[in-house]
């Protein structure tokens, strides 16, 4: 038979068993600063929102953006402080000005500005992803709305560190150590435009533009862009470079109507 000291003492360990089990000490998760996946919606709850515009009667607002003058030099990176990164990627180039041979500007970032009021528009579940590689952001210039998964890889052999410098939104810097690592991160509020960095490798620098609709585009390096399944209405259009400034213009599409603007920068 047990004695009473041996009941109770068995008694208390459980006890704390069950208080540990019912504050969550079985099962804690490490706050890294980075937006953690949300449970599935429980059945029932209901569909994601859809767009509130009408495809019907969608407009279109095309363009292109030049640059004129004589452009800026492309200069070649220095790569020896990293010698994987000097073999991976020899000749690599500075990508703060891509001008053509045409004028066509590159790498830069158009958006509805104004226009849209009150509407709200539904958050894509797929992952917008920039990638190192070659020791080197991928791509440079980038746009992605609010709450959208932002999967930030690291294809390099190499240390990495990825420090997003925003202002309205939360700044963060994650070291990637390992060929392979992935991180996700999301945005929550509008921002144009939150620059990146590695502190690894100083020249390594993206920028990222952050919306609460999904009207933005950026310019290939025959500077065109297109900003498809506009609601009728009169907006403001920017266009956003980083070294260059930003230029504006106002422009009205009517239902189905496509409307060209053009955009020049100037040295």
């Amino acid at each position: 038979m047990r004695r009473p000291f041996d009941l109770l003492f068995c008694t208390v360990l459980c006890a704390i068993a069950v208080a540990l089990l019912a504050c969550g000490g079985g099962n804690q998760t490490q706050n890294t600063g980075q937006t953690q996946n949300a449970a599935p919606a429980p059945a029932g709850s209901g569909a994601p929102p859809a767009s509130p515009v009408d495809a019907a009667t969608a407009a279109t607002v095309t363009g292109k953006v030049t640059f004129a003058g004589t452009p800026p030099a492309v200069q070649p990176v220095k790569l020896s402080s990293d010698p994987y990164c000097e073999k991976a990627n020899p000749g690599l180039k500075t990508e703060t000005a891509v001008v053509g041979s045409d004028g066509s500007l590159g790498n830069v970032f158009v958006y509805v500005k104004d226009g849209l009021g009150n509407l709200t528009f539904p958050t894509p579940s797929d992952p917008v992803v920039l990638d190192q590689k070659g020791c080197h952001y991928t791509p440079h210039v980038l746009g992605i709305q609010i709450g959208q998964p932002l999967q930030i890889v690291n294809s390099d052999d190499t240390l990495h560190n990825v420090h997003g410098l925003g202002k309205s939104n939360k700044e963060f810097n994650q070291g990637q150590p390992i060929q392979g690592m992935k991180m996700t991160h999301t945005f929550s509020t509008k921002e144009v435009m939150i620059p990146f960095k590695c502190d690894v490798h100083g020249w390594m620098n993206a920028w990222i533009g952050v919306l609460d609709h999904p009207y933005y585009s950026v310019t290939s390096t025959d500077g065109t862009f297109s900003l498809k399944g506009l609601p009728p209405g009169t907006y403001t259009i920017e266009a956003w470079h980083e070294r260059l400034g930003t230029q504006t213009q106002t422009v009205t599409v009517g239902e189905k109507e496509t409307k060209n603007l053009s955009f020049t920068f100037k040295a």
